[in-house]
């Protein structure tokens, strides 16, 4: 996984210091969330021409980092009701 980790940028110059794929201004977080309402890594890298499939491997991997760093409110059961 650190290879793929190696493919995340962060720049306090560039996109306010979020976390991009090395290379490009394209958040991590937006793959994550496009990825999130269903779309396809092909859709992906059909509307990212500059992404690799390693850099959206990269952009989960990240996310699955950072969820065992922080916890992350989500609502429970009683909560959502």
């Amino acid at each position: 996984m650190s290879d793929l980790l190696q493919r995340i940028s962060i720049d306090p110059t560039v996109c306010f210091g979020k976390p991009c794929i090395r290379g490009t201004r394209i958040w991590v977080s937006l793959l994550l969330d496009f990825l999130a309402d269903g779309a396809t890594e092909s859709e992906l890298l059909e509307d990212y021409p500059e992404l690799a499939p390693e850099d959206i491997r990269a952009a989960i991997a990240y996310g699955a980092v950072a969820s065992r760093e922080r916890i992350i409110p989500v609502p429970t059961e009683k909560q959502a009701g």
